[in-house]
């Protein structure tokens, strides 16, 4: 699932940042959605720390550990920046969220994912 907030402002269309959060952990493991919105947070920022000078929010669900990890690893091959984020204690990967991009240098890796809802 891949939530996805576009933020307009001027000098900055088009940007955006995907944040992509893991399905099962509500679905099938029973979390709340506040703990998986807490998730995305924590992805969001970290990815924005780490990558301050571009800024923008998109979410978007994944259905397992699986995918997420897979599309961690297929955006680090293609040289995506991102930040994998890891619950801890319990260094359970909960989601993926990306520096704000231009949606066109982004979308073709996220194309496969749909908004949350």
């Amino acid at each position: 699932t891949a939530l996805t907030v576009r933020v307009r402002s001027p000098g900055m269309a088009g940007i955006v940042q995907y944040v992509v959060l893991r399905k099962d952990l509500q679905a099938g493991l029973g979390w709340p959605l506040g703990a998986l919105v807490a998730q995305a947070c924590h992805a969001a920022t970290a990815a924005i720390h780490l990558h301050y000078d571009h800024p923008h929010t998109r979410e978007m669900p994944v259905p397992d550990e699986v995918t997420l990890t897979g599309l961690a690893e297929t955006l680090k091959q293609a040289n995506i920046d991102h930040k994998l984020w890891t619950e801890q204690p319990e260094n359970i990967p909960t989601c993926i969220a990306l520096r704000p991009y231009r949606k066109e240098e982004v979308h073709p890796y996220l194309k496969r994912f749909k908004l949350l809802k």
